[in-house]
């Protein structure tokens, strides 16, 4: 069964790094991948721009393709968008099918601090999406935890709906949301960063453009 493959932030906005590493990974796991903008993210400040903003957005920079979808789920949900109740949705939503939680090297690196974090293995597979070379060092805790749970082969994550980690090595593009946010403020166009359909609609990245209006 093709693996599904969640892929979370705050999108604030997504820009062309976030969706070339999504596209990759789903790729590397002949997976779908699914965005999921988060509502009230518990280890960041509020995102600048509006859920309904950053779904616009999202809606736009995936347009034309079917490889990698948009999932709203934890806007729709009440409190704070911890990462444990949406796999928990999506296991009671697919069944045995292998779920894949989608995380960057460093935020890997950080799981420990995570809420439940020890349940997130019991409900999915993860994905360290790392660069190639370059391996991050582990909190005793978390290392004792994956020790026995790493793969090499993302193939045999199709044969368990949780509890491996596999590490998936993408091209990473050195883009920063905090970079457009700033650039977008003074009034410059970031293109080559973002995905070229933002900017044939104003609207779209007016709440950063105008971000004390």
């Amino acid at each position: 069964m093709k693996p599904l493959a969640i892929f979370g932030g705050t999108f604030d906005p997504v820009h062309l790094g976030h969706l070339s590493v999504a596209w990759e990974a789903a790729e590397l796991l002949d997976a779908e991948v699914r965005l999921l903008p988060a509502s009230v993210p518990p280890h960041r400040m509020p995102p600048l721009a509006s859920a309904a903003q950053r779904v616009a957005i999202l809606r736009t920079a995936l347009h034309g393709q079917s490889r990698l979808t948009l999932d709203t789920r934890e806007l729709d949900r009440a409190g704070p968008s911890w990462t444990i109740d949406t796999l928990h949705e999506l296991r009671a939503e697919q069944g045995e099918r292998p779920l894949v939680l989608l995380l960057g090297a460093d935020a890997f690196a950080g799981l420990a601090s995570w809420h439940r974090w020890r349940e997130l293995f019991e409900a999915a597979h993860i994905g360290v999406l790392s660069r190639p070379g370059v391996s991050a060092d582990l909190p005793d805790a978390l290392e004792r935890e994956v020790a026995g749970r790493r793969i090499a082969d993302a193939a045999s994550l199709r044969a368990l709906p949780a509890g491996k980690v596999v590490e998936v090595t993408v091209t990473p593009l050195e883009i920063s949301a905090t970079r457009i946010r700033e650039l977008l403020a003074a009034g410059r166009d970031p293109r080559y960063l973002l995905p070229a359909g933002l900017f044939d609609d104003p609207a779209l990245l007016a709440p950063y453009r105008n971000p004390t209006a």
